[in-house]
């Protein structure tokens, strides 16, 4: 259900509405907003990181950061994608700070297991390059989902992975080219 159908079915406003008024210091809509969101972000960043404290930690921090940055949203695109990259970009520095303070932090690497297409943008989802992108091994879809479907720079990719940058950028290297491959051929 779409944020402009929930406003219909409930009476509640939508996200944009929400951040508007976040941005003018409504506490109650940041409170909305994370009843609204805080549920799949925590389910998310789990799967990225079973630790309970980092997560709640960093979907905690991702709030925050969501109210201090409310004012410089743009409502073009889905809050909840802008609060899922808000929210690993958090949690990437909680393993970061949990790595200086020489804890092993128990996290999974993603792309053990091939990508769900929960992990794929709705947009991705039916498409040449989504369903390519399914073929390719767990490896090679975790680097292609954290670097271009996150936006995720190399040095957060490999926190992320628990990888070298090198691993990252031959994974990348190796995903474009296969994808580019499968959907020349698939063109033809």
């Amino acid at each position: 259900m779409n944020s402009v159908t929930r406003e219909i079915r409930t009476g509640e406003p939508d996200d944009a509405t929400l951040v508007g008024r976040m941005a003018d210091g409504n506490r109650e809509a940041l409170d909305l907003l994370y009843r609204r969101h805080a549920g799949w972000l925590t389910a998310r960043l789990q799967r990225r990181c079973p630790d309970p404290d980092v997560v709640d930690t960093a979907v905690q921090e991702a709030f925050l950061a969501a109210w201090r940055g409310a004012g410089r949203w743009k409502p073009s695109g889905e809050f909840g994608a802008w609060l899922w990259t808000v929210g690993l970009r958090r949690l990437i520095d909680q393993i970061r700070r949990q790595q200086r303070h020489g804890r092993d932090v128990s996290w999974e690497v993603v792309g053990s297991e091939p990508v769900d297409s929960g992990e794929l943008p709705l947009a991705l989802t039916d498409t040449r390059v989504g369903s390519e992108l399914s073929r390719l091994a767990p490896e090679l879809q975790a680097v292609m989902v954290a670097t271009a479907v996150e936006g995720l720079s190399t040095g957060e990719t490999a926190i992320l992975l628990g990888i070298p940058r090198g691993t990252v950028k031959s994974r990348m290297s190796r995903a474009r080219k296969l994808l580019r491959t499968a959907i020349s051929e698939g063109e033809q």
